[in-house]
């Protein structure tokens, strides 16, 4: 319980600085982490915000950890999909951008870091966001739901 509790508020601590930093643009997320400067923090901010969103609410809600039923299982599942490819975040946009800094370009020739791969780069960074606010939406409607049907059954 105290482990569980600890890991909840440490994901959702990391979630609300890397938002913030994201949000704001901060200049601490160009800051170069290696000699070269071509890997920025800002990389890992949010790669790190990433599976922190996810986290938090696997740690937050127990029927996600542990469902009592095939509904919150399918939530269960979809949360730890989106997990999963937020843990992959960083290889596959490092696939696709060709860079540590995921910056493209149109002067790019083949696919690796062309504007094609920044649209499929987008499409899977969103993914993972609303996948994992996609779970905390039904699962709210699904609260909401059952005390609605348990009040009117009174």
């Amino acid at each position: 319980m105290k482990n569980r509790k600890l890991y909840f508020f440490t994901s959702l601590g990391i979630t609300l600085i890397s938002l913030a930093l994201l949000l704001s643009g901060s200049s601490l997320l160009t800051l170069g982490l290696d000699t070269a400067d071509t890997i920025p923090l800002g990389t890992f901010t949010t790669w790190a915000g990433l599976m922190a969103l996810p986290a938090t609410l696997y740690f937050w809600v127990k029927e996600l950890r542990d469902p009592s039923g095939k509904w919150y299982a399918f939530l269960s599942g979809v949360l730890r999909l989106s997990l999963l490819l937020a843990i992959l975040w960083a290889p596959v946009s490092y696939l696709l951008a060709g860079n540590m800094s995921f910056s493209f370009s149109s002067a790019v020739e083949g696919f690796r870091g062309s504007p094609q791969a920044y649209v499929w780069f987008m499409r899977f960074t969103n993914g993972i966001v609303y996948g994992a606010l996609l779970v905390l939406s039904l699962y709210c409607v699904t609260l909401l739901w059952e005390r609605l049907t348990k009040k009117i059954k009174r």
